[in-house]
């Protein structure tokens, strides 16, 4: 399968899988795909996530988190930088996703990081989506 856009295909699945219900999604590896789990992971979206060998190039096993009523954790899950329109933003100008409650990931020259730790550390990168 070849993808355009692995940032899109990632959080598509991702989307549709908690859209079904689903207690865990399956997505193929890479090293731009684990940062973004683990951006998921450390702020609380999802509940764990495991490699999974396939022979290929792995694949990454995300278990997904819902609330006791069954609400997935994440609410909404926007790309926002396309490959036909990168989105780039400096240190001062970076969004805030609902007014700080949510994140923007970015990627940044020191790795993929959130809206506030690029703030922090005082750079700016491509905008990759959105959350909250």
């Amino acid at each position: 399968m070849n993808v355009v856009d692995p940032v899109a295909d990632y959080l598509t699945r991702v989307r549709n899988a908690q859209t079904a219900s689903h207690r865990h999604v399956d997505i193929p590896a890479s090293k731009l795909k684990r940062a973004l789990t683990e951006i998921l992971l450390d702020k609380g979206y999802v509940r764990r996530y495991i490699d999974v060998e396939d022979g290929k190039q792995g694949l990454i096993r995300i278990y997904l988190k819902y609330s006791k009523d069954g609400r997935p954790a994440i609410r909404s899950l926007k790309r926002a930088s396309k490959p036909g329109l990168r989105f780039y933003c400096g240190a001062e100008d970076l969004p805030r996703v609902r007014g700080g409650l949510g994140i923007a990931i970015i990627s940044t020259s020191r790795g993929v990081m959130t809206d506030k730790e690029a703030r922090a550390n005082h750079i700016g990168g491509e905008v990759l989506a959105y959350l909250y």
